[in-house]
């Protein structure tokens, strides 16, 4: 997965958007302002910060070389993964993940907000 497919990839999600908070080389993904992805895209080798169930995260750790805690995040909630040691369809499903867990902490009323767009 290139930096260009995961940005795609990241912003095809219902409502997300790239925002630069930490400076012009951070790119954070976010839900209605909830991050679900964290990546310098110009970095190599390409890594992406990802939300995670605390259980899938240390399991992840343990099966993957390529899956490490999250590099400043909540460890117990975040995983960084360099994005070139596992499948792109792996990839995918974990970021797929990432959103999903973001969305499911979101209020009701903003997720059902979500269902209709």
């Amino acid at each position: 997965m290139t930096p260009k497919e995961l940005r795609a990839f990241c912003l095809g999600f219902n409502a997300s958007a790239e925002e630069f908070p930490f400076g012009p080389e951070a790119s954070v993904f976010k839900v209605l302002g909830k991050m679900f992805a964290l990546s310098s895209l110009d970095a190599r080798p390409l890594k992406v910060n990802l939300k995670c169930d605390p259980d899938d995260a240390v399991r992840l750790r343990e099966e993957h070389e390529a899956v490490a805690p999250g590099w400043h995040m909540n460890k117990r909630h975040w995983n960084t993964v360099t994005v070139s040691g596992l499948p792109d369809g792996r990839v995918r499903e974990l970021i797929e993940d990432s959103y999903d867990l973001v969305v499911a902490g979101l209020p009701r009323a903003e997720r059902l907000r979500l269902d209709r767009a």
